[in-house]
C-alpha cells in the first residue's frame, strides 16, 4: 500500500475512469464495469472520476460499479468544472451543492477524496477549502485534494485544512510540476496523483497516426497530437520501444514505471476502459528500474513537441 498525505492508504496505482464516459470514443458500460472489478481484484483501490466527466454519467457509472464493494474502494471525485459554463467555480455555496450532487450520482454517503478540479481565480482559495473542510466535518468527505494547482495555492489551501493529494499531469513528456510544485508537496507531506501518466495513450505507441482517432476524440485538439508535432513525438515512442524491448516490457509499461519511481507518495492513475490494458498498466507498478535505467529513459524522452493543452485549457492549470 501507499500513503497519500499522512494517513490515506491506497494501492500503488489507481484507475482513471474519465475515458469510460468521454474524450476517447464511445464507451461500453459493461466492459468499463468489468474493468473496475478487475482493478479491485488486482489491488487497485483508488478510483478517480469527476462531476464533469460525461456530464455526470461517469460518476453514475463508477457508482454502479462499486455499489456492492464500496468498502474496497477509495473513491475520488472532483468539483469546479461542472458548472454549465465550464469555468472553474470555488465559491462556498457551489462547493457544497456540487458535493451533494456527486454523492447522489455516486450513490454513496461519503466521498473518500474530494478535489477542486481547477482553482477558481475569482474566489480566495481559503473560502473554497473552508467549504471543503465543512464537508469533512459533516462526514460527507474524508480527505481533501487539489488538481492542477500551483505552489502558492497549495500552501494557502494547506494552511486552512490539510491537503492529502495533488492531482496533476505528470509523465515523461509533461514534467512541469518538478520545479516548484512537486517539491512543495514533498515539503508539506502531500501525495501526488499523476493523471495522463502515459501521455493520453501516446507513450504506449498504440496511436501511430491522428487519422486513427475518432472524430469525437479530444486528442485531435491537443497540440502534441497535431500534424506538425506528431511525427517528432513519435521519435520518443520509438526510443522507448527500443529500451522496453531490452527489458521484455512494453513502451507504455516503461513510461509508467518511470512515473512510479518519482517518489514513495506518488500514485499514478492511468486511465483505461479495457481489462487487457488495465492488466498491462498494473504490471508496470512492480517493474524495478535502476538509476541507470531511469537516466536512459529520460534521455530517450526529451521535451515533447507542442503544449500539453490548447491555450484555453492551459490557462486554467497550475494556478
Amino acid at each position: 500500500m501507499t500513503l497519500l498525505g499522512t494517513t490515506l492508504e491506497v494501492g500503488p496505482q489507481g484507475l482513471g475512469c474519465m475515458g469510460m464516459s468521454q474524450s476517447y470514443g464511445k464507451g461500453d458500460d459493461a466492459e468499463s464495469i468489468a474493468t473496475v472489478h478487475r482493478a479491485l481484484e488486482l489491488g487497485v483501490t483508488l478510483l478517480d472520476t469527476a462531476d464533469v466527466y460525461g456530464a455526470g454519467a461517469n460518476e453514475e457509472l463508477v457508482g454502479r460499479a462499486v455499489a456492492d464493494r464500496r468498502d474496497r474502494v477509495v473513491l475520488a471525485t472532483k468539483f469546479a468544472l461542472g458548472d454549465p459554463e465550464r469555468r472553474p467555480r470555488g465559491d462556498a455555496e457551489y462547493v457544497k451543492r456540487a458535493c451533494e450532487a456527486s454523492l447522489r450520482r455516486l450513490g454513496v454517503d461519503h466521498i473518500d477524496l474530494y478535489y477542486q478540479h481547477r482553482v477558481d481565480p475569482t474566489v480566495p482559495i481559503e473560502e473554497t477549502v473552508g467549504a471543503m473542510a465543512d464537508l469533512v466535518r459533516d462526514g460527507k468527505v474524508r480527505y481533501l485534494g487539489l488538481s492542477e494547482a500551483g505552489a502558492e495555492s497549495i500552501r494557502r489551501a494547506h494552511a486552512v485544512h490539510p491537503i492529502t493529494a495533488l492531482q496533476s499531469e505528470w509523465s515523461l513528456w509533461t514534467r512541469d510540476i518538478e520545479d516548484t510544485i512537486a517539491p512543495t508537496c514533498a515539503e508539506l507531506g502531500i501525495g501526488i496523483v499523476p493523471f495522463s501518466p502515459l501521455g493520453r495513450g501516446f507513450l504506449t505507441g498504440r496511436v501511430t497516426s491522428t487519422a486513427e482517432l475518432g472524430e469525437d476524440d479530444t486528442r485531435r485538439n491537443m497540440p502534441r497530437f497535431a500534424d506538425e508535432n506528431f511525427a517528432r513525438n513519435l521519435a520518443i515512442v520509438e526510443a522507448l520501444r527500443a529500451l522496453a524491448a531490452e527489458r521484455g516490457v512494453t513502451a507504455g509499461q516503461l513510461a509508467l514505471a518511470w512515473v512510479h519511481h518519482r517518489g514513495e507518495h506518488v500514485v499514478p492513475i492511468p486511465g483505461t476502459k479495457r481489462v487487457k490494458y488495465l492488466e498491462e498498466n498494473v504490471a508496470a507498478a512492480s517493474l524495478e528500474l535502476s538509476a541507470d535505467d531511469l537516466r536512459a529513459i529520460e534521455d530517450a524522452a526529451p521535451t515533447a513537441a507542442g503544449d500539453r493543452y490548447p491555450p484555453e485549457m492551459l490557462r486554467l492549470s497550475n494556478k
